[in-house]
């Protein structure tokens, strides 16, 4: 027996026992943190633990939309868990028809850390990076690819017509990057399931240009530069840009293409102005993008357009600031416009009939 067929074995007969004590906890409402086995790398499995308010082990079929909510800098799903939960409600989305999932990024420190897990180092979850304990190697892009076309899967899923991702904070910061690099967006779209990306109040944001807000306009900040020669690095820029990022490496202008085509839409809370709030990224790069999340939302929108212009590249990704709400994240999606915001149609049937109509 090989390697591969003996660990998926045994992380299947894990997950079965796993699968069996949470079922009345998942039954009752609880948000009882869930292990799924994904599919990696050399179709190595490896799990993965998430919140969702269903099942696991006995998925209903007839799930027509997949809300995934990421988490922030505290790794906290089962707040994001309840938070999305209280999305779907306001919106009027039946559990039935909704399935509601809240990845965790464990880090070693936390508890329910599972044989078989990825597992990172402090916040490298949120920049893409691969896990560094556990089952290493592992990027947290990765795992959102792993768990997308879990989702996309139709012999899991046969009536799944639409994905809506949303990530608030560090974890807008990985989905902001995620939405721009990955390649199974398209996959999903020619297989008729569209794919919404929520990037909501990030510390900073993945610029696939050299230039950065100055004055106006957009401009190579120049001076700046003395100060911040790596201002354009990844993170923050395409320099250096992550492995998962396979070569042929498409540049700035051919991923903005690409972006430019996918279902993307912005929010932050409008009074998150504090230019010294304890979770703003504080570096120079990101320092460089705006003082505040709102001046970033803003600042980032604008370089979109100014890169539309420059590229001759048609782009409308919508920008939302939510009256009232401040960075958190309770407040923020508890407002009826963040609601309208994620969910612009009542069950996304406008999207599903233009699905795959927004191809590059």
């Amino acid at each position: 027996m090989s390697l591969a067929c003996a660990l998926a074995l045994l992380l299947t007969s894990l997950l079965g026992h796993c699968a069996a004590a949470s079922a009345a906890s998942t039954a009752s409402g609880d948000a009882m943190r869930q292990p799924l086995l994904l599919e990696g790398p050399a179709r190595l499995p490896y799990t993965f633990g998430l919140h969702a308010n269903a099942d696991l082990g006995r998925l209903p079929s007839h799930v027509r939309q997949a809300v995934v909510i990421l988490h922030g800098v505290k790794r906290n799903a089962d707040d994001y868990f309840a938070i999305g939960q209280h999305l779907l409600t306001m919106a009027g989305l039946a559990a039935s028809d909704n399935l509601l999932l809240a990845p965790n990024f464990m880090a070693h420190k936390d508890r329910g850390v599972l044989p078989g897990m990825p597992v990172w180092g402090g916040g490298a979850w949120m920049q893409g990076k691969p896990s560094a304990r556990g089952v290493t190697g592992i990027t947290s892009f990765q795992v959102l690819d792993d768990l997308l076309r879990w989702l996309g899967d139709p012999r899991r899923f046969p009536d799944l017509r639409e994905i809506v991702l949303i990530g608030h904070s560090a974890g807008a910061q990985l989905l902001q990057r995620y939405a721009v690099l990955n390649a199974v967006t398209e996959e999903l779209q020619q297989a008729g399931i569209h794919v919404r990306y929520v990037i909501s109040s990030p510390s900073s944001y993945l610029y696939l240009s050299p230039e950065r807000p100055l004055g106006d306009g957009f401009a190579i900040p120049t001076m700046q530069m003395q100060a911040c020669p790596r201002y354009d690095d990844y993170r923050y820029g395409l320099q250096h840009a992550p492995a998962y990022l396979p070569p042929p490496q498409l540049d700035g202008r051919q991923l903005f293409a690409r972006y430019a085509a996918r279902d993307v839409r912005y929010m932050v809370g409008a009074r998150d102005t504090d230019p010294q709030h304890r979770y703003l990224d504080h570096a120079c790069g990101a320092a460089m993008q705006g003082q505040t999340r709102v001046a970033r939302q803003l600042a980032y929108v604008g370089s979109e357009h100014d890169l539309s212009q420059r590229w001759q590249i048609p782009v409308d990704h919508p920008q939302r600031q939510i009256p009232g709400a401040a960075h958190g994240a309770a407040r923020l999606f508890g407002a009826p416009e963040a609601v309208q915001w994620i969910f612009p149609t009542p069950s996304g049937a406008a999207r599903r009939e233009s699905a795959g109509s927004r191809l590059p």
